[in-house]
């Protein structure tokens, strides 16, 4: 017959056991999945994701794991609404969220009652539009593209936005409009195949970084004028940006917000909030384009913020459009 001593210690060890493994099954049922869809690897959107991930984790000690899904674009993360369960995040511009609400565009097809249930949590960094043109002046007019061979590219937001604003100015019979894809712009422009080349993406966009780095450019500023005309919302690009361009740069950009459903619980949506906002600083010291999030751009939101996105604001006295709740 054992000792009692000798029970009683294996009674105490055992039960020791037992609240180890309690707290290990505890630890990783506390541990909350998230599905993070943006865009296709190798973007600066994707890239964003990647960041995004690494800040939540920091930020919620492990407790919050985003995984990335690779996309091939904003339509897509959107149509996904209609067939995903749970922590679905994604980011989309919020004209968008506004059609298939709608019923429109895109989606005039194919519309659900689940895009009803689009709810946002946070914006992230926005679209912003570059004309790189090669060049010592630093800063230009939009009229000095005259005579210019540009590249646009083809399909893509920055190709539409740019021949929309070409045409809108009368500048689409006064420049020559080279037949390529965007991506091969920053090559064609150093080997002196063209004068100028459209990219839009978030700021300090990588592709102008290495083009500046090697030759000098300038970007095109448009006027209050000419911003106001175009309809789209308004982006000034610091100066010291790039290298070369020592003004403030004004542009114009299509904002980008992640998204999620009301599918995903209060805490959830309030804890990927909040440590979005606390981490952004620390992004923005690691990748410059988290800082150009400010807190006025929750404005840009489409639809309404998550019951829990509106708890964190609240509680931050983060001020946002009423009909956002």
């Amino acid at each position: 017959m054992p000792h009692p001593k000798h029970a009683f210690t294996r009674t105490l060890l055992a039960s020791a056991a037992a609240v180890l493994l309690g707290s290990v099954a505890l630890s990783a049922q506390a541990e909350t999945r998230v599905t993070y869809k943006s865009a296709s690897a190798g973007t600066a959107y994707y890239q964003m994701g990647v960041e995004l991930s690494e800040a939540i984790r920091r930020g919620t000690d492990g407790e919050v794991e985003l995984t990335l899904e690779e996309s091939q674009g904003s339509v897509q993360n959107v149509m996904e609404v209609m067939a995903r369960q749970g922590n679905y995040v994604f980011t989309t511009p919020p004209g968008l969220v506004e059609q298939a609400m709608a019923g429109e565009g895109p989606f005039a097809e194919r519309q659900s009652p689940r895009f009803e249930e689009i709810r946002g949590l946070f914006p992230i960094p926005a679209i912003t539009m570059h004309f790189v043109v090669a060049g010592d002046e630093g800063v230009i007019g939009l009229e000095d593209l005259e005579d210019k061979h540009i590249l646009i590219g083809r399909g893509t937001f920055g190709a539409r936005e740019a021949e929309r604003y070409l045409e809108l100015f009368d500048m689409l019979e006064r420049v020559r409009v080279a037949n390529a894809e965007v991506g091969s712009g920053p090559d064609a422009l150093k080997n002196g195949q063209i004068d100028a080349f459209v990219t839009a993406s978030s700021f300090p966009t990588p592709n102008v970084i290495e083009t500046a780095a090697s030759m000098p450019i300038s970007l095109v500023s448009l006027s209050d004028e000419q911003i106001e005309r175009t309809g789209a919302a308004r982006q000034t690009i610091p100066a010291g940006t790039y290298n070369g361009v020592d003004e403030d740069v004004e542009t114009t950009s299509l904002p980008v917000i992640a998204y999620t459903t009301a599918d995903m619980d209060e805490e959830t949506a309030y804890t990927l909030t909040k440590t979005f906002w606390e981490r952004r600083d620390a992004m923005a010291e690691e990748s410059p384009w988290w800082g150009s999030i400010t807190q006025d751009m929750i404005g840009n939101i489409a639809g309404s913020l998550h019951p829990g996105a509106v708890r964190y604001y609240d509680e931050a006295g983060i001020d946002f459009p009423d009909d956002l709740r």
